[in-house]
C-alpha cells in the first residue's frame, strides 16, 4: 500500500453547528456499527461477502449515497465524509431507508482508497468537492494526479468514475488532469448533452439541486471507464 501523505491531505473544516439532541444519538448508537474498521479492508472485510464495492469521496449530507444504496442492495457502499454534520445527515438517510449496505468513515477518502486493494472497487463517485477557486490552492483540490492516480488504481478494469462539479473553475481544472489520465480512463461522452444531463441512476444531491434552482448554476456529469 502506498503512503496517502505521498499525494495529498485533505484541507476543510470537520465540523459545524452544535448537533440537537436526536442527531448526537444517531452518531451514538447507529454509527458505530457503521465504521469502516481499521487496517486492511475489502468486500468481504465490511460486509461479509465478496459484494461489488462502490465508493464516495465528500458524501454531503448523503442523499446520493443512500439513493445509490437502495438501488443496488447486493452492492457495498463506502462513504468518506470529514465533515461531521454531513455524517449525521447520511446516518438518518441510512436508518430511514433501512439500508444496510453501507459503511462510513468520518475522515479522509484516501486514507480508505489506501487500505483498499487495487482493482477492488466497481465505481467512485466524487461530487461537488471543494472548489479551492484561488489558483494558489489548485493543490488542494481533490481533482489531482495523485488522487486521480490511486482511483485508478483501486477501480476494476471497465470500473467507473463519475465526477459532478457547478463550478466552471473546477470544470476546467478537473478536463485538464483527466485528459493527462487518458491512458488510465475514457471518457463517456459523445455529445455535449452526455455532461450537462444528469443520467437517471445519478441521485439528485440537495446540494445540487440548490446551485441549479437557486444560484442558477450550469451542473456537468462527467462518466470515466477504467481501461482494461
Amino acid at each position: 500500500m502506498s503512503d496517502p501523505t505521498t499525494i495529498g491531505r485533505l484541507y476543510g473544516r470537520r465540523a459545524g453547528h452544535k448537533l440537537r439532541a436526536g442527531q448526537a444519538a444517531l452518531v451514538d448508537e447507529i454509527l458505530p456499527a457503521l465504521k469502516v474498521p481499521d487496517g486492511p479492508l475489502d468486500a468481504r472485510t465490511l460486509f461479509g461477502d465478496d459484494c461489488p464495492l462502490e465508493l464516495e469521496i465528500g458524501f454531503g449530507a448523503g442523499e446520493h449515497l443512500a439513493g445509490r444504496a437502495a438501488m443496488l442492495p447486493d452492492h457495498g457502499f463506502i462513504g468518506c465524509e470529514p465533515f461531521l454534520n454531513g455524517v449525521v445527515g447520511a446516518l438518518g438517510h441510512i436508518r430511514d431507508g433501512g439500508l444496510t449496505n453501507v459503511r462510513l468513515h468520518m475522515g479522509d477518502a484516501l486514507d480508505v482508497l489506501n487500505r483498499l486493494p487495487d482493482a477492488s472497487l466497481t465505481r467512485v463517485y466524487l461530487l461537488h468537492p471543494d472548489p479551492w477557486p484561488k489558483a494558489r490552492h489548485a493543490k488542494r483540490r481533490f481533482m489531482n494526479k495523485g488522487p486521480v492516480d490511486m482511483i485508478a488504481a483501486k477501480l476494476k478494469p471497465g470500473g467507473e468514475f463519475r465526477f459532478g462539479t457547478d463550478h466552471p473553475i473546477y470544470v476546467a481544472h478537473a478536463m485538464m488532469v483527466m485528459r493527462a489520465q487518458r491512458h488510465h480512463f475514457d471518457w463517456q461522452v459523445e455529445t455535449a448533452d452526455d455532461f450537462l444531463t444528469r443520467p437517471a441512476d445519478w441521485p439528485e444531491t440537495r446540494y445540487e439541486r440548490k446551485a441549479r434552482n437557486v444560484y442558477g448554476h450550469e451542473v456537468w456529469y462527467f462518466r470515466y471507464l477504467r481501461r482494461s
